[in-house]
């Protein structure tokens, strides 16, 4: 069955007389992951708690499956509740052993031991955790504990899971690699799930939707990618990544493509745009390519400027290059490419994106 399994309808939670969240309408449809992203303190926590109705809203509607959660009804919760799981940032294990652990809430629900022996050997199993069954909780590494964490809320069999920055903690191989494990999981459950985190890498390698938070707003909301390469607010495209943000006016058009001037250079973006209006050519720093000088023309329907390398910033993949252009515009330079050139402070440069890339945002009170 297909369909929302959560829907918030004008939410607001507020905390000692101040509004600490308010999402205008977000529906978690089945079967899907939506990772919330914002910075510390945008209202990811808050809005995962009272998704798991454990925080009742000022103000507003809250539906499972159609029918308006009563919050005034402690048996009624727990029903709905008990339908859901968490991992939390930190797995907050008990002290006993690691299966004891996964078994937990199973034992809480009075499931019988024959069924809790086989469906936690099972999870313990499908999490490469089997050998450390035995182990006291304590004694487990932090991806160990999270893997168990995870297992004890997988074991309940939930229809949603809810996951607060559970890899926050964890070196960066550890993270990618249970990431991806995160991802087959899920992908294989099926169940619907609920990820908050700050990191965008996180963000782009799980999600199929993407909520965007700021100062306890909703700020932009839709499938993952085109949040990130497609941000309707300035915010939201400095907050996923997007450096090359050129302020102009659009001073023509047409046939689906809009001429923007931005002081010394124009660029062309494909879209529908009113003459006039004043405009950010928002563009991704790895839609961004790096010539060395002498290319006569842009190819059909790309933008070229010539500018200088003022910063050069090693990254994992990648190099980070800030090129001067009369605008500032900042390239993604994969390491094969960046050793090809080779690149420098100080060289010159042709900067080409093509119209495609160019995504144009209101430059709204200015």
């Amino acid at each position: 069955m297909r369909g929302d399994v959560l829907e918030l309808h004008d939410v607001t939670v507020g905390y000692h007389g101040r509004t600490v969240l308010h999402v205008p309408h977000l529906a978690l449809r089945r079967g899907e992951i939506l990772t919330l992203l914002g910075a510390n303190g945008s209202g990811k926590t808050t809005l995962l708690r009272l998704l798991g109705l454990l925080v009742r809203p000022a103000q507003g509607t809250v539906l499972f499956e159609g029918e308006e959660v009563d919050f005034g009804s402690a048996k009624r919760l727990l029903e709905l509740r008990r339908r859901m799981a968490g991992v939390m940032q930190e797995p907050l294990l008990c002290r006993m052993s690691v299966r004891q652990n996964v078994a937990l809430g199973l034992r809480f629900r009075r499931i019988p031991k024959p069924e809790t022996e086989r469906c936690v050997d099972a999870w313990l199993e499908r999490l490469a955790i089997s050998h450390l069954g035995d182990r006291p909780a304590s004694k487990v590494s932090g991806g160990e504990a999270r893997r168990a964490s995870l297992a004890r809320a997988m074991v309940l069999d939930p229809e949603v899971l809810f996951l607060d920055e559970p890899f926050s903690a964890l070196d960066a191989p550890t993270r990618q690699k249970q990431l991806r494990e995160f991802q087959a999981v899920l992908a294989e459950s099926g169940v619907t799930a609920v990820f908050a985190t700050h990191d965008r890498g996180e963000a782009l390698g799980l999600g199929d939707r993407v909520a965007v938070l700021m100062g306890g707003h909703l700020a932009q909301i839709g499938p993952t990618e085109t949040v990130f390469s497609r941000p309707e607010r300035i915010d939201v495209a400095r907050f996923v990544g997007i450096e090359t943000l050129i302020p102009g006016r659009v001073t023509g058009g047409g046939n689906g493509r809009v001429q923007v001037d931005c002081g010394e250079v124009r660029f062309v973006a494909e879209g529908e745009t009113e003459v006039g209006e004043r405009v950010y050519v928002a563009v991704r720093p790895e839609e961004i390519e790096l010539h060395d000088e002498g290319i006569s023309s842009p190819r059909d329907g790309h933008n070229m400027v010539s500018g200088r390398v003022t910063r050069i910033v090693p990254a994992e993949t990648h190099y980070r290059v800030e090129v001067e252009c009369g605008v500032p515009v900042v390239a993604a330079v994969g390491r094969a490419r960046f050793r090809e050139m080779p690149m420098e402070i100080g060289r010159e440069v042709q900067a080409t994106f093509p119209a495609r890339a160019a995504r144009l945002i209101p430059r709204v009170g200015e």
